[in-house]
């Protein structure tokens, strides 16, 4: 009997589709050949995955159609088996194959569709936490101010693309008008994602208020992000951003890095 690594490391190459003889070697017939019994795993493995990349990924689905979502599904399941026993947790890497599936390379708003289709997936399951009480930043010196950094919900993604995705994925919901149909040169859009309650939503925000989100959702103290936006927009106005910030109530925890010298 070989070392348990080894054997498992077998089994689960036999699951993903590679050779299965040094699996069954070790398994037991009792009526049917081992090598069947490894194929009825492998084909429930299979499909148990596609089934939960179609759950996740409904629009890409409906836009390669259901057979070509499964021969890309098999191809990405080989080569991107899951990490964790939680299936909702399947598939992150799911657009980056997309935008390297060869057979898929001239539908180009592709990845973008399945980013955000999975970050409403991650929004439906992430963690909540409880909103800041803006009050609690009047309390802080005014000198502080520059370096405030803000920890924001969870369930928040902020996406850009140059294709019209909100609109693609609009189109293609479960009763949408079938004769509507998106202009795909109608330009990009900068969206940002949550959950609200139990549902996970996206709405558009100007490039400005985008860029300053994104920095703040990265870590960026105020300032920097501030200065990232007025870069985008001069006319982008700080004190409005943190109101529908807080009013939208995102943020979920601060802190404070000060400025160095050469910052100030």
């Amino acid at each position: 009997m070989p070392p348990l690594r080894e054997l498992q490391a077998a089994f689960r190459e036999a699951l993903l589709g590679g050779p299965s003889e040094a699996a069954a070697a070790h398994i037991l017939g009792d009526g049917l050949r081992p090598k069947a019994r490894l194929d009825i795993y492998r084909h429930h493995v299979f499909t148990t995955l596609t089934a939960a990349l179609e759950a996740t990924y409904p629009v890409v689905c409906r836009l390669v159609h259901e057979r070509f979502f499964g021969y890309a599904a098999d191809q990405y399941i080989r080569a991107h088996p899951p990490a964790g026993p939680c299936l909702f947790e399947y598939g992150s890497s799911f657009p980056a194959f997309f935008a390297d599936f060869e057979p898929c390379r001239h539908l180009r708003y592709l990845p973008d569709v399945a980013r955000l289709e999975w970050a409403l997936n991650a929004a439906t399951h992430a963690e909540q936490s409880a909103a800041l009480d803006p009050m609690v930043l009047s309390q802080l010196p005014a000198e502080d101010l520059p370096g405030l950094t803000l920890r924001l919900d969870p369930s928040l993604a902020l996406l850009s693309s140059t294709w019209p995705i909100d609109r693609i994925w609009r189109v293609n919901q479960p009763g949408a008008d079938p004769n509507v149909t998106v202009d795909l040169g109608s330009g990009g859009v900068s969206l940002e994602v949550r959950r609200l309650g139990d549902d996970a939503v996206f709405h558009h925000l100007d490039r400005a208020t985008h860029v300053f989100r994104r920095a703040l959702s990265r870590g960026d103290r105020l300032a920097e992000a501030a200065e990232a936006a007025l870069e985008k927009n001069g006319a982008f106005d700080l004190s409005l951003a943190l109101r529908n910030l807080f009013a939208e109530q995102l943020p979920v925890d601060y802190g404070v890095t000060p400025l160095g010298p050469e910052e100030d």
